[in-house]
């Protein structure tokens, strides 16, 4: 069914609504890759042996992850005429008892994480079910999901990401619909500039200008617009979870952008360790064209836009653009000087003009088209509008995905949400933006977590990977850690990078085996610097982060393992 008119959409969604509140009881798994990972399949294989065995009449569908990994596997019950219910830490053993209670209108309670009565989708209809279950906590109320505010994450752990029907349901390619036939190319690029979204990949380049330099650049629709997928961080998953959770989003946002824009050809670019994030995002593109939403007159508008995948090899320097491309077109990955750049006439893809923007970016728009500008702007804080995804990780006690407004601080993400250390440590320092970030110590917590605050800790936001480390870290072979690993993903093109990164690796080595001498931290820190300031691309030229943070904040670290 091609849809073609906006009564053909509301019927699609109103169909959709059947499938997330059908008329008998519904138990969603989530498999998302977390999910998967600590037996999540074998939970739901229990399900429906269990449901087979009880002759029952319960639906049983896969969602994707809602972010609260700690607690996985989680289980989501809905009960016609009550709160859906999220049942957490659920094992193959649990099957039966779920079942049974399912059948009896009830959940088992000693199970139960929190009630949901209803789910506001941002960009569609509010989700209403019935009252109950009044002993179980709502929501809102659970610690690790209060300080949150979900607009990338608002249908992840709640939707079928396999199924274009319950993307529909929840005001799924509205957005895309009211873009096409309600606004012109340059409106919807003047909202995206009035909103204040800028690149979530780490650079926080403004989004709108982004959009209308490409727009403007010659060449008309023969230019190309791409997905940056590649998410190379230690620790951070965001963009997997936002493809495997919910892809019609990201797509819906690239229809979107690409009509803004005038753009026919769109490629998301994923590397191959994301098999799932890489099927999902498949079939959705698949269902997208079965419904007129990619190819030719897309929506009856007289637009053609369509996606293709592209795999990348996992090398960690091709999340820079320049590489990213070099690969996309066959090449060794590897960055080039800029200007050109790739809106640029020659400096793109296959020396087109093009616009390269991050997962999480692509899915901020439907949001920002759906609700208006000044909604958009109203969250977060001044030039650092929306929220940010986090992924929580290390040695915190509450693992998971965060989603807060720009400007929280790094307190309420670590303490209110992440509950502190684990086991009851003591947390010492957080280290944001993956290898390219750095360290910020206990006492500087209550620096808001934006771009230019990050920046002025002498750390970066990156793609939104937060590591925290506990009162027995060495900040020092922490330091060797993250050095190691920019060392190893240098692509080796420029001096600065190859041999400065191996020489502050040795360095490092020297210090932690207790041969070092005080001069040779003057040392480390010179050679930090110079790579710093001199390397050719934002690998090079963040990699010292780590050194140059630790070096600061916990120089007596550094000292206590050098000679006099």
């Amino acid at each position: 069914m091609r849809i073609e008119s906006e009564a053909g959409l509301r019927t699609l969604q109103a169909a959709g609504i059947q499938k997330l509140k059908p008329k008998q009881p519904r138990i969603a798994v989530g498999l998302a890759t977390c999910g998967a990972a600590v037996g999540g399949r074998k939970v739901y294989e229990s399900l429906r042996e269990a449901i087979d065995r009880a002759g029952a009449d319960i639906d049983l569908v896969t969602v994707g992850c809602i972010g609260y990994c700690r607690e996985e596997p989680l289980v989501n019950i809905t009960i016609p005429q009550k709160p859906l219910v999220i049942l957490h830490r659920v094992s193959e053993a649990d099957a039966d008892e779920i079942v049974h209670s399912v059948m009896d209108d009830q959940v088992p309670e000693d199970k139960a994480l929190c009630r949901v009565p209803s789910w506001d989708h941002v960009t569609g209809v509010v989700m209403q079910y019935g009252k109950g279950f009044a002993n179980i906590p709502l929501y809102e109320d659970v610690p690790f999901f209060a300080p949150q505010r979900k607009v990338i994450l608002r249908n992840a752990g709640f939707i079928n990401p396999e199924e274009i029907s319950e993307y529909f349901a929840i005001g799924g390619y509205a957005a895309a619909w009211k873009a096409l036939h309600g606004m012109q190319p340059e409106a919807i690029i003047a909202e995206v500039e009035k909103s204040g979204l800028r690149g979530r990949g780490g650079a926080g380049f403004p989004t709108g200008l982004k959009w209308r330099i490409t727009r403007d650049a010659p060449g008309g629709t023969d230019k190309y617009l791409i997905c940056n997928g590649d998410e190379g961080d230690p620790g951070a998953y965001m963009n997997r979870n936002e493809m495997e959770s919910d892809p019609h989003m990201l797509i819906e946002g690239m229809i979107i952008g690409a009509y803004a824009m005038g753009l026919k050809n769109g490629l998301i670019y994923i590397r191959s360790e994301y098999p799932l994030a890489i099927e999902r995002l498949g079939t959705a593109i698949r269902q997208a064209r079965e419904y007129g939403l990619l190819g030719d007159n897309i929506m009856g508008t007289g637009f053609s836009f369509d996606i293709r995948i592209t795999r990348g090899a996992g090398a960690f320097v091709c999340g820079e653009s320049t590489a990213l491309v070099a690969s996309i077109e066959g090449r060794t990955g590897r960055p080039h000087p800029r200007p050109p750049r790739l809106t640029d006439p020659e400096g793109g893809l296959f020396k087109k003009p093009s616009d390269l923007n991050n997962v999480e970016t692509w899915c901020n728009v439907p949001a920002i088209v759906a609700n208006g500008s000044g909604w958009y702007a109203a969250l977060g804080a001044a030039n650092n509008t929306g929220t940010k995804v986090f992924s929580l990780v290390g040695k915190v006690d509450r693992v998971g995905l965060v989603e807060v407004p720009l400007g929280t601080t790094i307190t309420t993400i670590v303490f209110d949400a992440g509950n502190g250390g684990a086991n009851g440590k003591k947390v010492k320092a957080v280290q944001t933006g993956g290898p390219s970030g750095g360290c910020i110590p206990l006492r500087l917590f209550d620096t808001p977590v934006d771009f230019e605050s990050l920046n002025r800790a002498g750390t970066i936001m990156g793609s939104g990977g937060i590591v925290v480390m506990d009162e027995d870290t060495d900040m020092v072979d922490i330091a060797r850690y993250f050095t190691g690993f920019a060392t190893g993903e240098s692509c080796g093109k420029c001096v600065p990078c190859r041999e400065g990164l191996k020489h502050t690796l040795l360095l490092i080595n020297r210090i932690q085996a207790g041969k070092a001498t005080g001069k040779d931290l003057a040392i480390l820190q010179e050679v930090c610097e110079t790579i710093a300031a001199t390397s050719l691309c934002g690998l090079g030229q963040t990699a010292p982060n780590p050194v140059l943070t630790t070096l600061s904040y916990f120089r007596e670290e550094y000292e206590a393992k050098v000679r006099p």
